[in-house]
This record gives C-alpha cells, sequence and structure tokens, in this order.
C-alpha cells in the first residue's frame, strides 16, 4: 500500500477545504427560508460566501478543524498498525502545510504538541469486513460543537419540557432540548447525531456515527424516520437560527441510531455538529493505497449569490476607540473594524487576570480567535481567523474589560449576565463574528504585526496582534444592557416549552 499515506493526506485536506455536496444543498435550503436583509440571511451569506472561498483557495473553512476522527474499515489480515501509523504521518503533514490547526494539547500541561499527534489524538476507530478493499470515513468537528453534545439519562426532568420517561416521547424531548441548549453557540443551524440506548461510552460514539449519514437519506426504522422529520419540523420553529441571531432555519438535518441497553440504564445521547458539517470518505484500493472511490460527492448546489455581511449602513471603527463611539452603539448595528485587532482565547484570559498584558490595551479590540499560521521567509500569514464560543470566557471577561480598557470584544455565541453588566459600566460591546468563516475573516487581515507567548501557549492561544481593514461584525451585547442572545433564548424557551405535551402515547 505505497500511496495510503498520500490518500489519507487527500482525505484530510479535501474534508477541512471543502464541504460536501449534501451539506450546500442544506444551507442553500436555508438560504431561501430566511427573509432577505435578516440577521440569520446575512450570517448565511456570509456562510456561503466563505465556502466558495476555502474551496477556491484549499484553505480550512473553519478555523478549528476540530478532532480529527477517522472510521476505518479493512479486510481481514490487514495490518492495522501500520495503517494507523500512516494516518498519523497523514495527519502531520496536514498540519505542517495549515489544512489542520495545531489542536492537540496536554491536559495536564497544557502544552501543544504542534502536530496534532500525542495521546488519544488522532482518533482512530478500525473495524473489519468481508469486502477486499478499504473504506476510510473522517470528521472534523470542531470544539464549539463538541461542547454541546449532551447525554441524557432517562427518567429525567428537562428544562421547559418537564417530565421524560423512557419511550420515545421521552426521546423526542431529549433531542429537542439538545437543540434548545446548543443555541448559537454550536455555530446554528446545526445537525444532530442520536443514539438511542448503549452506555454512556457507547451512545456517543453511535451519536457520532450518525453524523456519517447522509443528509438526504431515509432511516430504515420507520418510528425513527417519523420522529426525525418531527424534530427536523418543530426544531425549526424555536427561532434560535444561524449563529443564534433568530430565524426560521436552526436545524439543517437530524440523524437517529438505537442500540440495546442494560435493564436500569436509557441514556439518549446527543452529538451536535456546526453549519461546518466537515466529514468526507473514500475507498481504497487494498493492495496499491489509491482512492478509488469518494463518498461524499454525489450532486452540485447553486447558492444564492447574495454577498455576504452588508456593509451598506455599517458603521466604522478605527481601533483604538473610544468610549463616546461605544455608547453610541445599539445590539443589531453592524460595525466594520480597522486597524489593531489582538486574539485572545483561554489560556491568555486566565494568565491576563493576574499580570500585565505584553500590549497597551486601553480602546482595544480583543479577538476570541485561535487561528490557523503559517510562517514563512517573510513572516507569519493568517490561514483561517474565524471566532471561537465566547462563553468559556464569561468567568474573566468582565474583569479584563475593567483592568484594561478594553472596548470590543469579538467572538461567536454571545455571552453572560457578568459580561452584560461589565460592558454597561465600563463602555465597552461585544461584537458577534460569523462562526466558522474562517477565510473570509481572513481576508480582511493585512498584517500580523507580532505575536506574545507564542512557546508558552500554541498558535491557537497565543495573542497575536493583528492589522484589519473592513473586517465585520454585528452588536449583539451594547453598552446599555441590551443582549440579543438572551432575548433569543428567552423566546426560544418559550418555544419550547409549547412542545412539552405527549406526542406519542
Amino acid at each position: 500500500m505505497d500511496h495510503f499515506q498520500q490518500s489519507i493526506l487527500e482525505l484530510i485536506i479535501d474534508t477541512s477545504t471543502n464541504l460536501p455536496p449534501d451539506v450546500r444543498r442544506a444551507l442553500a435550503r436555508a438560504q431561501l427560508r430566511e427573509e432577505v436583509g435578516s440577521r440569520a440571511a446575512l450570517a448565511l451569506d456570509t456562510i456561503v460566501n466563505n465556502v466558495a472561498m476555502a474551496e477556491t483557495d484549499q484553505g480550512p473553512i473553519c478555523q478549528d478543524t476540530g478532532m480529527p476522527t477517522f472510521e476505518v474499515f479493512t479486510p481481514v489480515g490487514a495490518n492495522q498498525i501500520i495503517m494507523e501509523k500512516q494516518i498519523q504521518s497523514a495527519v502531520a503533514e496536514a498540519t505542517k502545510m495549515g489544512k489542520l490547526r495545531t489542536n492537540s494539547v496536554d491536559s495536564l500541561t497544557g502544552k501543544n504538541t504542534g502536530d496534532n499527534l500525542g495521546p488519544g489524538t488522532p482518533v482512530i476507530h478500525f473495524h473489519q469486513w468481508e469486502r477486499d478493499d478499504i473504506e476510510v470515513k473522517l470528521i472534523l468537528k470542531g470544539g464549539g460543537c463538541e461542547n454541546k453534545n449532551i447525554q441524557y439519562s432517562l427518567p429525567m426532568e428537562i428544562e421547559g419540557l418537564g417530565k421524560a420517561g423512557r419511550d420515545l416521547d421521552g426521546v423526542r424531548k431529549c433531542i429537542l432540548h439538545a437543540v434548545y441548549q446548543a443555541q448559537g453557540q454550536g455555530c446554528s443551524a446545526g445537525v444532530v447525531g442520536v443514539s438511542i440506548g448503549g452506555d454512556r461510552t457507547s451512545g456517543y460514539q453511535h451519536a457520532k456515527e450518525q453524523l456519517f449519514r447522509s443528509l438526504e437519506d431515509e432511516n430504515p426504522i420507520p418510528e425513527l424516520r417519523d420522529l426525525e422529520e418531527y424534530i427536523m419540523e418543530k426544531a425549526n420553529q424555536l427561532g434560535i437560527g444561524t449563529m443564534g441571531f433568530g430565524g426560521r432555519v436552526t436545524l439543517l438535518g437530524c440523524k437517529i441510531g438505537v442500540q440495546n441497553r442494560l435493564p436500569a440504564s436509557f441514556f439518549v445521547s446527543v452529538a451536535y455538529n456546526c453549519w461546518a458539517f466537515r466529514r468526507q470518505g473514500v475507498v481504497i484500493n487494498a493492495h496499491t493505497g489509491k482512492i478509488t472511490k469518494w463518498l461524499y460527492k454525489e450532486g452540485d448546489v447553486q447558492f444564492s449569490d447574495r454577498g455576504g455581511i452588508s456593509t451598506d449602513h455599517a458603521i466604522v471603527l478605527q481601533a483604538p476607540i473610544s468610549e463616546e463611539q461605544i455608547r453610541k452603539l445599539k445590539v443589531g448595528d453592524v460595525v466594520l473594524i480597522d486597524g489593531a485587532m489582538h486574539t485572545g482565547r483561554d489560556a491568555l484570559h486566565k494568565y491576563l487576570m493576574d499580570h500585565d498584558a505584553p500590549v497597551d490595551l486601553n480602546g482595544a479590540v480583543l479577538y476570541h480567535c485561535g487561528p490557523v499560521m503559517l510562517q514563512d521567509e517573510e513572516g507569519w500569514h493568517v490561514k483561517a481567523a474565524g471566532p471561537t464560543t465566547s462563553s468559556r470566557e464569561e468567568p474573566y471577561q468582565a474583569d479584563i474589560i475593567k483592568k484594561f480598557g478594553i472596548r470590543a470584544i469579538i467572538g461567536k455565541g454571545g455571552m453572560g449576565p457578568k459580561t452584560l453588566q461589565g460592558l454597561k459600566e465600563h463602555g465597552a460591546v461585544y461584537l458577534n463574528a460569523i462562526g466558522g468563516a474562517a477565510q473570509y475573516y481572513a481576508r480582511t487581515v493585512t498584517h500580523v504585526d507580532g505575536v506574545d507567548f507564542l512557546e508558552q501557549f500554541g498558535i491557537p492561544e497565543a495573542m497575536w496582534h493583528l492589522q484589519v481593514k473592513a473586517f465585520p461584525a454585528i452588536v449583539t451585547m451594547d453598552a446599555h444592557g441590551n443582549s440579543l442572545h438572551a432575548e433569543i433564548d428567552r423566546d426560544s424557551k418559550k418555544r419550547l416549552e409549547e412542545f412539552a405535551a405527549p406526542v406519542y402515547s
């Protein structure tokens, strides 16, 4: 199998940079359902632009390329030890090329391995079958949506829906709640893979396996086929919408599987995936290692060409920004940022609580972003730079705004009441960028001024100092105590409660 490693590398590159046709068609249908000019429509327009950019440039669709997870089916007698080593080598090479972000971190020290290799990474599941060829499927599931996975143990009380029993009606309530709790933090509109039964470990794995199904297939089990259709209808009535901005499309797909369980346990496991639904597969000749077939390439799609975030009436903010400018902004305003921007994620926020910043942050813009970066003889270059989920910084954000005089926070999914109060007290705003639109935002970066904490934190967590031009975002939390995220959460919870009555007797 001289070509096996190269075939795996091709699979990784395509999965990271080229969204499958069934997902594209789902996004195109979502585009048509949203009202032109609405926040959800603007977000979807930006998303489809980003998809096209990633394909053209062969850049990561989203900067968070997640935990590479391989499902490998081999003939009896295949040398899985060698195959595993070649898969690992292909992952390391793809990381070096900037097709994968350096995402493997030592859980005890926080040290980034720099090549996506280490205990537990990448994830490789081997299976034997009686065919004489090899099938490899890969899913790249980012941390933002991975954090919105959820598992239920029935019977239980579910927020907004009441008692969920050990029956299909209880399963129905679990799935609806799983979609509700993800809100915009999982980069909706999303896809859910669901497993009924199993144990705690097998349930989650089985739920992820459902994500390898085509969005357009039919469940062979009639009861589950009906439930999938029900969830698609009702979840899209929650009003969460793309990025949690509100809208008519919250879910792009629902795939449900079932497995046996212990009499004492009844688990419902839900794997939530973002709109950047990056999964692909290949069939490989077991003798040569060459690809003979791609698995998710059927059909084509036409997106509506409506541009990205509308900037016709956008407010231009030149960093550093004054408090007076910030106090004039309100929820719903579209802004374009020019000038200096600094990235900061989990490690930096923790550090800044007890240390001075390496640069002056008074009036600054702080971007919750872990970019994909490559270096050459000319310096560092941004290869992908979309926002990360901001809720992780809730324990720190208000204190850091106060301590350093930061005027704008950029991220996705919104933040909580402590940050909202901090914005109001200290004159700052939260700006929502479009999650997953890594190529779209990378193109706004005109220069990389430098970096701090690279050796200490690794590329995603380092503090990158960027110059940007016309970086677009939407004000979703202002300096007057208003939060679009809190509003959508309240409204969607009320709609969730409408589905509390039993459907299955």
